[in-house]
């Protein structure tokens, strides 16, 4: 006998032990105790009590085994979803693990394209190389100890010297083994007889004293080179200098590595300049632009004032009968006043013009030489550029 049925029989004994005690109904010892009739009435009772026990403990059983059936089957349930998800986590691993292989796998070809593009790039390089130093050796006539290149923007915008620049040990030392792997050849002197090794010793040895003769060629033309750029510094420097004279500032002021400084408080003064810099800023706005157009505004506002000051002119005599005249009414109510007052207006107006002409030839004198000083500060700067340009170009050559 299991536990389970010990328990389950133990509790309908105490299910039925509470229902008798609970339907027992209360005696009173002098009630009906040689009654017939009233034993058999309670013989009835305990019968119907016992009948209606077992329908509740039948019930009651029918209602624990579909319990036991639901949580049987819950519990197969539970063991399938486990079965299922422990093969879905096994996919999932396996499939995790082929997507990270892929994924390795991608990245070691990749680097490997990489590579080989670097090396195909090395060896286009070199042999440009090489037909620049063939080509300055066939040339006999003398030339430009350097050339002027255009500039080519690499990747994010930068050129070859900076991307040259930037690169770190580990990539340098990398592109030194993918050129020397080809510009060094391997050595195959298996099986070679005592002459062949002579014949490629004397091949070798050639080859060292050409190397040596181009190693000392461009050490000299380096050296040509570091004296051509010293030169053109200087001359750099005394048209900056010159530059800075014409100003009126230092003659070192534009030599340097920054621009001059602007000075915007006495050196004399003991006292902290406690302007902001928008305030500085402010103090060199304007120009000789600022004051022309107030000189133009100051003009304008002047002859305004003298055309709104002037003296109205009437209308001119009418020559003829005048219109609207009545029969008796002079020819000319006004009188001969009102002709000397408009001949005096009419000078007036021709001696404002003759004025204004004057001054617009002035102001277009003015404006021809601005724009021939600003056509030479232009041509400065443009020939100051192109010496910069050269100079970056030498660099990084």
């Amino acid at each position: 006998m299991s536990d389970d049925e010990e328990y389950t029989s133990s509790e309908e004994e105490e299910v039925v032990e509470e229902t008798r005690e609970e339907t027992k109904p209360p005696q009173t010892p002098a009630e009906g105790e040689g009654d017939p009739e009233f034993i058999k009435r309670q013989d009835q009772k305990r019968s119907d009590l016992d009948e209606q026990l077992k329908e509740y403990i039948s019930e009651w059983r029918k209602q624990r085994s579909k319990e036991e059936d639901e949580l049987k089957k819950l519990k197969e349930k539970q063991a399938k979803r486990k079965v299922t998800r422990a093969e879905e986590e096994q996919k999932m691993a396996q499939r995790k693990k082929e997507e990270e292989e892929r994924r390795v796998r991608e990245a070691e070809e990749k680097k490997q394209r990489e590579i080989e593009e670097k090396r195909m790039r090395l060896e286009e390089a070199e042999k440009k190389r090489q037909a620049m130093l063939q080509a300055m050796k066939d040339k006999d006539k003398k030339g430009p100890n350097f050339t002027i290149a255009k500039k080519d923007a690499g990747v994010l915008g930068l050129s070859s010297a900076a991307m040259e620049r930037n690169k770190t040990k580990e990539q340098l030392e990398e592109e030194k083994k993918i050129s020397l792997s080809f510009r060094i050849k391997p050595l195959a002197i298996e099986g070679f007889g005592e002459s062949k090794l002579r014949e490629k010793a004397q091949e070798l040895w050639e080859l060292i004293v050409k190397l040596e003769t181009e190693k000392y060629d461009l050490e000299e033309r380096q050296k040509r080179q570091d004296y051509d750029l010293k030169e053109l510094k200087e001359r750099q420097k005394q048209q900056l200098r010159h530059k800075a004279l014409k100003k009126g500032l230092d003659p070192e002021a534009l030599t340097g590595k920054y621009p001059p400084k602007i000075q915007v408080a006495s050196k004399y003064e003991r006292r902290v300049d406690t302007r902001s810099y928008d305030d500085k800023k402010k103090l060199f706005e304007g120009g000789y632009n600022t004051v022309y157009a107030e000189t133009l505004e100051k003009t304008w506002q002047e002859r305004q004032e003298r055309f709104t000051q002037r003296t109205k002119s009437k209308l001119p005599k009418w020559f003829g009968e005048r219109p609207g005249k009545k029969a008796g009414e002079p020819e000319t109510p006004e009188g001969e006043e009102d002709a000397k007052a408009d001949e005096d207006i009419v000078e007036d107006d021709e001696e404002v013009e003759e004025e204004v002409v004057e001054e617009d030839d002035e102001e277009a004198e003015e404006d021809e030489e601005e724009e021939e000083e600003e056509e030479e500060e232009e041509e400065e700067e443009e020939e100051e550029e192109e010496e910069e340009e050269e100079e970056e170009e030498e660099e990084e050559e």
